[in-house]
């Protein structure tokens, strides 16, 4: 098997979200279970695609984390999607049909690779904000401004916790209790917390993503959640249909990653943005 290292919402190498790809050729059955399972732990990215092609423009893709397969994975498609073109499997223009766990959706390749997302919805759990503060904030004292916008759980896929704060200095100040936030994600059955805070230098958001519960304590670039956030600001009437919004994010973690979304006027969401292929090899198995 190939396997190449993608990062995903960027155009600069060790920029964005890596993702582990492995490409396994059109209708070759993917591997065990088990043994994907061990090559995303091998890897140690966030995120491992598996890519079977079923026809020039269909693919099936899964991914594992390096603790459990997932249904859908943001950046992961995103890298998948950019090293096809790249391998020249599809071409520049392409409109593509990618079946995951969590549905069929489509992936545009034009400049951009922007995929299309769930429908979005919003999920009402039992949410004590108090609460999820004080783990956000590592149960310790910090200069905090959590806003009075609400906490919502929101799903294009994957359902997370949207979590608005003030201002820029308690977005960075940030240290969660990754063990009570593993629980709280279990118990809510959601993959984590995506935060935000609102700037005013051109960005829609800054963004910071926490899924310990899946072995990823920060994520640098978040598709699914950011295409939740996109749906979250349009419900506050702080963005309109069919505005394109630009989220950074990765700055904690020194890899900055500029994720690009859409919410169409039929409801239908579309996140994207550039990626780069840093390495590949062979997987002697």
């Amino acid at each position: 098997m190939k396997y190449f290292i993608v990062d995903a919402f960027t155009d600069t190498p060790f920029g964005g979200n890596p993702a582990g790809v492995v490409l396994l050729g059109e209708k070759t059955p993917f591997p065990d279970e088990k043994l994907m399972q061990q090559v995303a732990a091998e890897l140690r990215y966030s995120e491992t695609a598996f890519v079977q092609q079923n026809g020039p423009a269909e693919f099936t893709v899964r991914y594992f984390t390096p603790c459990s397969e997932v249904d859908l994975c943001g950046h992961a498609t995103i890298a998948t999607f950019g090293l096809l073109r790249r391998e020249g499997i599809i071409a520049e223009g392409s409109m593509c049909l990618n079946h995951t766990l969590a549905g069929d959706l489509k992936v545009k390749v034009n400049g951009h690779v922007m995929m299309q997302m769930a429908e979005p919805q919003v999920i009402v759990p039992l949410l004590d904000a108090d609460y999820l503060h004080e783990i956000m904030a590592g149960r310790r004292a910090m200069e905090k401004d959590w806003t009075d916008m609400p906490i919502e759980v929101i799903s294009t896929g994957l359902p997370d916790i949207i979590m608005p704060v003030g201002n820029m200095e308690t977005l960075n100040a940030l240290k969660p209790d990754m063990d009570a936030l593993t629980e709280l994600s279990r118990e809510l059955n959601v993959v984590g917390v995506h935060a935000f805070a609102i700037g005013d230098d051109g960005y829609t958001a800054h963004v910071r993503d926490f899924a310990p519960l899946y072995g990823v304590p920060e994520e640098s670039a978040t598709g699914t959640a950011n295409a939740a956030l996109t749906y979250y600001l349009y419900r506050r009437n702080i963005i309109k249909h069919d505005e394109e919004c630009q989220f950074m994010q990765g700055e904690a973690m020194e890899r900055p990653s500029v994720v690009a979304t859409v919410l169409g006027t039929d409801g239908i969401s579309w996140v994207g943005g550039q990626c780069a292929v840093v390495a590949s090899g062979e997987l002697l198995i």
